[in-house]
């Protein structure tokens, strides 16, 4: 696992004491686990997929399925903890990002002119849209004045506006878990790492635990035009998730998601050195408002995973001053935080990393073979 000696070095602080939800690549195929008091359970006879596990609980418990053993002392490769979920993501969640966004838009994918752009839509709105309250008052006043100003974006629409940006981040099956190798564009040459909590959300709506997330951005595609939006997001292995999914309980609930700090390194191949973070309790819209709007006009019969956006947008320059953070083949990007762990993977371009292969059609066949469809 590139970035890491053991599992260990991926779990919770706490992974012996919190409940959580995975899928493991075992000799029979990606199966479903719950971990309880830091032993892992193979729950495949109970619920063969992930998506139909989180729907039986809290009724599912360790005691139903078959004890792998101490999760630390498992040599089975961990797979994104979700399979059948659709994969949702919200953009433009805190203040910071909304004005990168716009700087993308306005320096039309151009790394070079950001830098001057950044100053003066700083200089210009930068404590205003760190305070307004999306959808308010104060927001449509903002909006106006920006108009009056010619700086006025459709990013800044869905920062300030009543509207959240939710989009699909990726098909079903095609995410990539902890220690996976991670895809960007070979064709993009502005792009970075989105260290993000995602929260998994049942058929019903309830929210019932998180993950961590690299919602991969490709600056330079998605600053040219928003309609581009697709081609910068959805890439091959250009989604991970990971290494658990840990489910609320009495210890470890949706307020621990509203405070939590997500921390951010980059070890690139020629010893650069990236770090930063993404606090939780900055973000615009809160996360169960984000849940609601997400699923406000739309059924999920198999449950979602729902990114929540972040607050870090890399400016540090790497090679020629001015052009800021862009990533290279073989950089380890790590995101953590101590009660989620940690999502460490490694960059190449997408037609570099393994090809999706194992779809629905591969899974319902390696389900039938291994008896667990009823």
């Amino acid at each position: 696992m590139p970035g890491v000696s053991t599992l260990l070095d991926c779990l919770p602080a706490d992974w012996r004491s919190g409940l959580f939800l995975g899928r493991m690549e075992t000799a029979e195929g990606p199966t479903p686990i719950l971990v309880e008091g830091g032993v892992a359970y193979d729950m495949s006879r109970v619920a063969p997929t992930v998506a139909q596990l989180v729907e039986m609980l809290p009724a599912a418990r360790t005691a139903n399925g078959v004890a792998l053993g101490a999760l630390n002392r498992l040599n089975l490769p961990l797979l994104s903890p979700v399979d059948l979920q659709c994969v949702k993501a919200c953009g433009v969640t805190f203040a910071f990002s909304a004005i990168e966004r716009v700087i993308e838009e306005q320096a039309r994918g151009e790394a070079g002119a950001a830098a001057e752009i950044r100053a003066r839509l700083e200089e210009r709105v930068g404590g205003s849209i760190r305070a307004v309250v999306p959808g308010s008052a104060e927001a449509a006043a903002l909006k106006q004045a920006l108009i009056e100003d010619g700086l006025w974006s459709q990013y800044l629409e869905v920062a300030i506006g009543p509207d959240a940006e939710v989009f699909t981040k990726a098909p079903v099956l095609s995410t990539v878990g902890a220690g996976a190798e991670i895809g960007i564009r070979s064709d993009s040459n502005w792009n970075n790492p989105e260290p993000e909590i995602v929260l998994i959300v049942d058929a019903g709506g309830r929210t019932v635990g998180a993950t961590l997330g690299n919602d991969v951005n490709l600056r330079d595609l998605e600053g040219r035009s928003a309609l581009l939006l697709g081609k910068a997001k959805d890439n091959n292995a250009s989604c991970s998730l990971g290494p658990l999914v840990r489910l609320f309980d009495n210890d470890f609930t949706i307020d621990d998601v509203r405070n939590a700090v997500v921390e951010l390194t980059i070890d690139g191949p020629e010893g650069y050195r990236l770090e930063g973070t993404s606090s939780m309790n900055q973000i615009s819209r809160d996360p169960l408002e984000l849940v609601r709007q997400t699923l406000s006009e739309h059924q999920y019969p198999d449950g979602l995973a729902l990114f929540l956006g972040t607050l870090f947008a890399p400016v540090q320059d790497r090679d020629e001053p001015g052009r800021g953070f862009t990533h290279k083949v073989g950089d380890i990007v790590a995101i953590s935080t101590p009660r989620l762990g940690r999502l460490v993977n490694r960059v190449v371009t997408s037609k570099q990393a393994a090809p999706w292969k194992f779809g629905l059609a591969a899974l319902m066949a390696n389900l039938a073979k291994r008896g667990l469809l009823a």
